[in-house]
């Protein structure tokens, strides 16, 4: 095992803030295959959640066939946002994030990760757009693990980084990531601008309410 300690964070919801496009690609998908839209708290309550999983929760007398559509549409509708406004734009950093991470990603002890819904792709173009590719040592996307909050995102980024559970917190705005940083032995920091109801967070360990706190939060917890 490596003496470093690793920082995982979650995308939409803690790093940017991309609920105008998530709304707007959810409204056009279930336009698109005739299916009445679910309500703004129920859609903002699966961020967070593969897409897979969350179609079903949103749509759940559809069919399959109707989730695989639903999903197709999504990601076409939210790719299409993305190229129009440009990931900037579309999904801007919320306050103070990106000094944070600057800071962060300079210290010699720390090495910094992401877990998200996203698909590869779909980080890929977030990370470029923010000049953020170099900055994130794991990238756990997913195309290849379970959803969220089954902890294999985190067991991955274990493995990649050779950093011990207890020397590793999870960043995250929702239920789904404190309960995966809980069920990988993680600390979960959650984030209070997010897309959960803080009452829906009660595994998290600790809680900021702006960027520049995440800092002080790492020393507390680990000394």
């Amino acid at each position: 095992m490596t003496n470093l300690r690793l920082v995982v964070f979650d995308v939409d919801g803690t790093l940017v803030d991309s609920q105008a496009d998530i709304l707007a690609a959810m409204a056009a998908a279930f336009e698109a295959v005739g299916l009445a839209l679910p309500s703004q708290d129920e859609i903002l309550s699966i961020v967070g959640l593969s897409l897979n999983v969350a179609m079903p929760r949103l749509a759940p007398d559809a069919d399959r066939e109707a989730h695989h559509a639903l999903e197709d549409a999504y990601k076409a509708s939210y790719m299409q946002l993305r190229i129009e406004r440009g990931a900037a734009e579309s999904s801007p950093l919320y306050p103070g994030a990106a000094e944070v991470l600057a800071q962060l990603n300079a210290r010699s002890d720390l090495v910094l990760g992401v877990a998200t819904g996203k698909s590869r792709r779909g980080l890929d173009k977030l990370l470029e757009g923010h000049g953020l590719q170099d900055v994130f040592v794991t990238q756990q996307v997913a195309d290849f693990h379970p959803s969220k909050p089954h902890p294999s995102m985190l067991q991955a980024a274990l493995a990649e980084t050779g950093v011990a559970p207890q020397q590793a917190v999870m960043v995250g705005d929702t239920s789904f990531d404190m309960d995966m940083a809980r069920a990988a032995g993680f600390t979960g920091i959650r984030v209070s601008w997010g897309y959960h109801d803080r009452t829906a967070l009660s595994a998290a360990e600790v809680v900021i309410d702006r960027f520049a706190a995440l800092p002080a939060a790492l020393k507390n917890i680990w000394g």
